[in-house]
């Protein structure tokens, strides 16, 4: 319940890029044209994912529904794949957080205060910063020990009849190496105190 995904989802991006490659051979019509500068946009980036395909790029909200549109008729006439633009979502990712990779992802906008003292007056200035967030998600964690048997679904461990043939030092072996996994993949979290959760489950 705990396995790496295989590295072999990330082809269909390399099989994506080589029939757009073949597009510009084949097709030069204007329609073709407009869609592939879309494509080549170098700020644009585009993952499939668990049967998701997630679309990214930073720009107006007016502009990622042109690409919206773009990228319908693209499916259409090109690969022959009748999309459903309902299911396609258009989501601002300082409003909006997304689970990808095991990680809850989102951009958090902090604010700070700067005073400047002049001569006889003295201001604020207010700072804004954007920063990529990806937190731990531990309900699906959870889930995943639980399924294992390594827990309930309340997150409370329980013990596995299977392993009382097993040396103390076995448990505790496979106890620390599948923490250490769990510790290493999560590792880019910038809030790691939920995986202290993980470590009371596997302790």
């Amino acid at each position: 319940y705990l396995r790496l995904t295989s590295s072999g989802v990330f082809h269909e991006r390399t099989h994506f890029y080589r029939k757009i490659e073949h597009l510009v051979v084949c097709r030069n019509s204007n329609y073709v044209e407009k869609t592939l500068w879309v494509f080549k946009d170098p700020f644009m980036h585009y993952v499939r994912y668990q049967g998701k395909a997630i679309l990214g790029s930073r720009g107006t909200h007016f502009l990622m529904k042109k690409w919206k549109c773009h990228l319908v008729n693209f499916w259409q006439y090109y690969f022959h794949f009748w999309s459903q633009p309902y299911r396609i979502h258009i989501n601002q990712l300082s409003n909006y957080s997304f689970y990808f990779l095991g990680y809850f992802s989102s951009v958090l906008i902090n604010s700070s205060m700067v005073k400047n003292q002049m001569v006889d007056n003295s201001f604020l200035v207010n700072t804004l910063t954007k920063k990529f967030d990806t937190i731990v998600p531990i309900i699906p964690l959870i889930r995943s020990l639980s399924k294992a048997q390594f827990c309930n679904v309340s997150g409370h461990p329980i013990s596995k009849p299977i392993w009382t043939d097993l040396s103390d030092c076995d448990i505790i072996n496979r106890f620390g190496r599948i923490y250490r996994n769990l510790s290493h993949y999560h590792s880019g979290s910038s809030k790691k105190q939920s995986l202290y959760r993980m470590k009371y489950i596997l302790r």
